[in-house]
């Protein structure tokens, strides 16, 4: 999650009962009284998933035969071996067994390969009951929408239980969906329907730290010697040169100040990377470990299909404490700028990441794991795979999505770079997300904007890869801020303004109509404006014109089904001297398409004559002459429109 400058990360969750079960009056008494019943059964079970399997059993679930006492983090040989004594399925692998090497079982053909994901921020994609806030039950209802643009899998972003502090990162009940986008029925209905139209269901998994109203951090700040104490990161004070107590060292929260807030109680400090509302989780517990395993179970047994792992690099901090290294200037909260050396990308997150790849592989449907793994550098991002294959599916890669500039050079040179990563992990590519502004602004030249979106779009869906959309990219929103401090909603825009105005502005309203409120809602009032832009860009305003930004993405979708070459074959950059058009290969067995793509603002005739001699083409943008019609192109001599495109089928 990022923005601007600002890096975001969270969401998390906690237990409830499935299947629409009736819960008390009295949540915290009934998360406590699970959690219980998880750690006495922790002995009955290697994985010790706690609040997962002990919510199946308050439901009347059987319990497990005792396979082992001891109470330490489990390998993944063990993690299989409790998916199977809880009756979890394993995937039928042919002659392998255990581990399941994703990335380098070139003969299965996994799902996420060929899919396009697209990520919903739900508060502001349908609003099904006129309060103002999507929910979903407007997801439900838009799911045919979904399935006609050329949708195969939809990342929702977190609507468990929630203080809305980070407007749901701050997870207060990991295996519960907020009321105020309706009800664990609601989400069971989504997923059937999802899955009737062959769409798949990847939920958001806080992993870093939850919300201070979580049930686990009410125990871990009630007494030092609390069970939970220890599910947290604590620390006493440091005397400063001043003879004041202060904070254990340095640390900085990602959203500014020290990430060290003192609790007058226990007369210790607690720990967040993120929010002071946000606590991090201590991941060398291995009480922790099985809680958060249990979570995953949990919601795969409500039909889930994966996992998108929020600021996974987060993680685990420096066991020895030490202070991080100071960087010149200071940042937009006014703090002096620092390098997280120490709590930033340590070792150990690869061994729970290893440890997730087990828990999801013993679960039938190919579950696949995404994180938002803003990595330095495509060599970073390249272990997240893991020396075997056994970490990640499909790391999010942040480096092309920031390049933020239209350059053919740096993205033939990074596309290349990924391509030759080590691992030979499958790409996954993104443009927008809720923690960015929106990639029409981040890209365009105010001038050219539209017609850069579809050149955008046409990287995004026709290199090797699995590319994530954002809601609304298709018809080409617009990131949208705050014009006064008055009217910010996320906190990051209330403490940076106005150097930061937050997130609000790419978290708009999605524009289905020309309408009131652009047809998201009935309120009069929804919990973000909607832009003005609306009238214009919307899906129903759009579906009519051929040209549009929405068309293109419909095109471009449809091509990516139907031709072979865009949805499994391989990649080659051609004429790599070229500064201003960047262009590539696609080949399938005996096809082979070409793509070039402009990103300067003048003109360009080229040669595609590498890719061979002529081509029919399959997109054009802009649209020439004859519209749709199909046309053959001499690869001799191809002339491209300032930021024009170019996808066509070598003949």
């Amino acid at each position: 999650m990022v923005r601007l400058s600002v890096l975001l990360s969270l969401a998390m969750i906690a237990p409830i009962a499935s299947n629409g079960a009736q819960r008390p009056k009295n949540e915290a008494a009934y998360l406590s009284s699970v959690e219980n019943e998880a750690m006495a059964e922790n002995a009955k079970s290697p994985l010790g998933v706690g609040a997962g399997e002990a919510a199946q059993r308050a439901e009347g679930g059987a319990t497990q035969p005792a396979e082992s006492t001891v109470a330490e983090t489990p390998s993944p040989t063990e993690i299989k071996r409790s998916h199977e004594a809880l009756g979890g399925a394993t995937k039928d692998t042919g002659a392998k067994s255990g581990m399941v090497v994703d990335g380098a079982d070139k003969g299965h053909d996994w799902w996420w390969r060929h899919a396009v994901i697209y990520e919903i921020y739900p508060r502001s994609f349908q609003d099904s009951n006129g309060d103002g806030i999507g929910d979903i039950n407007g997801i439900t209802s838009r799911l045919d929408y979904l399935k006609d643009l050329g949708i195969d899998a939809i990342w929702i972003t977190p609507m468990y239980p929630s203080p809305g502090i980070d407007y749901g990162y701050d997870i207060a009940d990991y295996t519960s969906i907020d009321p105020e986008y309706g009800t664990m029925e609601d989400f069971d209905r989504m997923v059937a329907a999802a899955k009737e139209r062959g769409i798949r269901v990847i939920m958001d998994y806080v992993i870093n730290h939850t919300s201070d109203q979580n049930p686990w951090f009410k125990e871990s700040r009630s007494s030092r010697d609390n069970p939970k104490r220890d599910w947290y990161v604590w620390k006493d004070g440091k005397l400063g040169p001043d003879g004041k107590m202060g904070p254990p060292n340095n640390w900085q929260s990602w959203f500014g100040h020290s990430a060290w807030t003192w609790d007058e109680q226990t007369k210790q400090y607690y720990y967040h990377y993120f929010y002071v509302q946000q606590p991090d989780l201590n991941w060398r517990n291995p009480e922790v470990r099985k809680a958060m395993y249990g979570v995953l179970e949990f919601w795969m047994k409500h039909g889930v299909s994966g996992f998108r792992i929020d600021a996974v690099s987060r993680l685990f901090e420096d066991p020895e404490w030490r202070d991080d290294p100071y960087l010149p200037g200071y940042n937009a909260y006014g703090d002096r700028n620092i390098r997280h050396q120490y709590t930033d990308d340590l070792p150990e997150v690869h061994d729970v990441l290893r440890e997730l790849h087990s828990v999801v592989a013993a679960y039938p449907g190919d579950q696949v794991l995404v994180t938002e793994a803003d990595e330095p550098d495509i060599a970073a991002l390249t272990k997240m795979y893991g020396a075997n294959a056994d970490e990640v599916q499909l790391p999010m890669d942040f480096q092309i999505a920031d390049v933020n500039e239209l350059s053919a050079v740096k993205f033939r040179k990074l596309f290349n770079e990924v391509e030759t990563n080590t691992a030979h992990g499958q790409p996954e590519y993104f443009f927008s997300n809720h923690d960015q502004p929106r990639q029409w602004d981040r890209y365009g030249d105010g001038t050219h904007n539209d017609q850069i979106a579809k050149l955008m779009a046409t990287l995004l869906l026709t290199t090797r890869g699995t590319p994530q959309m954002y809601y609304g990219e298709e018809i080409g929103m617009r990131t949208t801020d705050p014009a006064r401090i008055e009217d910010v909603h996320d906190p990051i825009g209330k403490l940076g303004w106005p150097k930061e105005k937050g997130r609000d502005g790419e978290r708009t309203p999605m524009q289905w109509t020309a309408g009131h409120n652009a047809g998201f809602t009935t309120n009069a009032k929804p919990w973000l404006p909607v832009p003005s832009t609306a009238a214009m860009y919307n899906v129903e305003t759009e579906s009519q014109n051929p040209d549009s930004i929405f068309n293109t993405y419909k095109r471009l979708l449809s091509l990516r089904k139907s031709e072979p070459a865009l949805r499994d074959g391989d990649y080659e950059a051609i004429d790599e001297n070229d500064t201003h058009v960047f262009a590539y290969l696609r080949k399938a067995a005996s096809e082979s398409i070409v793509v070039a793509l402009n990103m300067s603002a003048q003109p360009r005739t080229i040669s595609l004559q590498q890719a061979g001699a002529t081509a029919e083409a399959l997109y054009r943008s802009p649209l020439g002459e004859g519209g749709t019609s199909p046309e053959t192109l001499s690869l001799a001599h191809v002339t491209l429109a300032p930021f024009g495109v170019v996808v066509a089928k070598v003949k």
